[in-house]
């Protein structure tokens, strides 16, 4: 265990290197081919954490600013995701995730129940987090096993039914999949809204993606000219100088150039052990697909993507503060937005005017529960040794406390006794029956 924590506490940046490097040599790459893969992915990943810093570096003070200039105050402080995977890793049963979870993942390759082996090891504290908080509400140590390992069943299954369509939509991840919660939990909703749009007059008409923006704008329409503009309109509402609009624009501009070009050394670390672990598994698997599971952080890149993330910004600061019942303001989480619309993105089929509501719609919902969540956020935090700053009495953040599926499996495991508890058992069993049934089908 002590091994695990270690390990974990390296950042993804020194754990997927390392985990990588060791696939790499064990499926017959050789040292040196591993290792240059190994080191391509901890590299992407150290430069997507250099790029996401200085998103947030940017935007911390542009939405301070924002809350100060126009008075946007609530009573629960957003502490952003690095408190949920403290209380994540820090709780009795938070190491303990990786292998059952690993473990659960094997079972299921085994026996036909899914097409993917998710190796993103590091986010697998977005299920640590689930059973942590479960298990300071009910003490009970099976039932965060439980709610934990539900999580991770329905993911891996949503992960597998969109896959495909996320393969025809993103170019270059052929072989790879997404098992991620915040993602792929979101691809339901994302249906459910669509289909509502569609029948809207007006709404169902409007229709453009980032491409036809750009041929529609010319030079306007492309990344680091939107981002130029995204940024100095940003700049203009907080009130900025010139000089701190134009150094805004310029950062936002570098944002949305630099993020698809590290994303792509992603890819290109990944790709030869991908291409050689589908070789040696379609020969132990005689007429199987199988998948790599890792972070969409492979394609946070793509344009609209980019573009919707720093929209939806100034929108949910205004919106969150006059919300009836919400007590929770997005601050330091908004640099996250982004890992909404991996899945979202391919089901709007690259629509951004759609796309966009989407990201409203899931913020808004995210204040909703981010409020609900914080007074079990707060008291798993205060258990895992963080400190409430003076004056606060709650903490909650948006990844992962503000997903609905976050919601869900702590409230139908701890709070909803027999029927919460069978409902969950029904979803994941449904799931994994249409996944094997998939899986069948296709050989």
């Amino acid at each position: 265990m002590n091994v695990i924590n270690y390990i974990v506490s390296l950042g993804a940046s020194v754990m997927m290197p390392i985990i990588f490097t060791i696939i790499g040599v064990a499926i017959g790459m050789g040292f040196g081919k591993s290792i240059k893969s190994g080191l391509s992915v901890g590299v992407g990943f150290a430069g997507l954490s250099l790029v996401t810093g200085m998103l947030t570096d940017n935007l911390g003070p542009v939405v301070a600013k924002m809350s100060e200039l126009y008075h946007l105050q609530t009573t629960i402080l957003d502490v952003g995701w690095p408190t949920a995977s403290q209380i994540a890793y820090s709780s009795a049963i938070g190491g303990l995730m990786i292998p059952i979870c690993v473990g659960v993942n094997v079972i299921m390759i085994l026996f036909k129940m899914t097409k993917t082996m998710n190796m993103d090891i590091w986010n697998y504290w977005h299920y640590a987090f689930i059973g942590s908080i479960i298990y300071v509400a009910t003490g009970s140590f099976g039932w965060s096993i439980f709610g934990a390992v539900s999580n991770f069943i329905l993911t891996i299954c949503l992960s597998d039914y969109y896959t495909p369509r996320v393969h025809k939509f993103y170019s270059n991840i052929d072989g790879l999949a997404m098992a991620f919660p915040i993602t792929a939990l979101y691809a339901p909703l994302a249906e459910v809204f669509n289909w509502v749009i569609d029948r809207i007059p007006i709404m169902n008409k409007i229709d453009f993606d980032s491409d036809t923006l750009q041929n529609k704008i010319g030079v306007f329409g492309e990344p680091i000219i939107l981002g130029a503009i995204i940024g100095a309109i940003l700049g203009f509402i907080s009130q900025y100088e010139l000089s701190g609009i134009l150094k805004l624009s310029v950062q936002m501009s570098a944002v949305m150039v630099l993020i698809p070009r590290i994303t792509g050394l992603l890819i290109e670390g990944l790709a030869p052990i991908s291409k050689q672990t589908q070789s040696i598994l379609e020969k132990r698997f005689k007429g199987r697909e199988l998948w790599i599971g890792m972070s969409p952080s492979l394609v946070i890149g793509h344009p609209t993507n980019l573009v919707c993330s720093l929209l939806v910004v100034p929108f949910i600061l205004f919106i969150s503060v006059i919300l009836p019942g919400n007590h929770f303001l997005p601050i330091a989480s908004l640099a996250g937005v982004m890992y909404i619309f991996p899945f979202v993105i391919p089901i709007m089929n690259g629509n951004v005017f759609r796309t966009f509501l989407f990201g409203l719609f899931a913020l808004i919902l995210g204040n909703y529960v981010s409020t609900s969540l914080a007074p079990i956020f707060t008291q798993s935090a205060l258990v895992s040794g963080s400190v409430l700053p003076e004056g606060i009495s709650l903490i909650s953040c948006f990844d992962y406390a503000g997903h609905p599926a976050a919601w869900f499996f702590f409230n139908f495991t701890a709070n909803f006794n027999i029927i919460g508890v069978a409902t969950i058992i029904i979803l994941c069993s449904t799931s994994i029956y249409l996944n094997y049934r998939r899986i069948n089908a296709s050989h």
